[in-house]
């Protein structure tokens, strides 16, 4: 099981950061994303890191955002900064159901757990 957190209402420009927080699972083995959905919009891709810390971004939150995970506590972080308008969506954290894997996935149908996202306000 995935459960995010820590979204909100921000105004341009602030930080904030999200978290989610995984459940029966080797955590540390397996590869874990980022997307987002805006209204009326499609979930796309924001970032993943692999099991080797490894991680890759989309080109809108290049350079702003950066994911994160601490394996003794089974989270996965999502430090936003230099937030704008356009970043305004339900943030969903995934998990891939494979092990060790180096793949970059960002594609919404390559993983297989979902949490249930959080919302994300970024006023102007």
């Amino acid at each position: 099981q995935l459960q995010a957190s820590g979204g909100g209402l921000v105004q341009a420009g602030d930080s904030l950061k999200l978290s989610c927080a995984a459940s029966g699972r080797t955590f540390n083995s397996y590869t874990y994303g980022w997307f987002r959905q805006a209204p009326g919009r499609e979930r796309e891709f924001v970032a993943t890191i692999r099991w080797s810390g490894g991680s890759t971004y989309a080109d809108s939150v290049k350079g702003r955002f950066t994911i994160s995970r601490d394996n003794a506590k089974n989270t996965l972080y999502l430090q936003m900064n230099s937030l704008k308008p356009e970043d305004t969506a339900i943030y969903y954290c995934a998990a891939k159901g494979q092990r060790y894997s180096s793949t970059p996935y960002t594609e919404v149908s390559q993983y297989d757990y979902w949490g249930q996202g959080t919302q994300v306000t970024v006023s102007s």
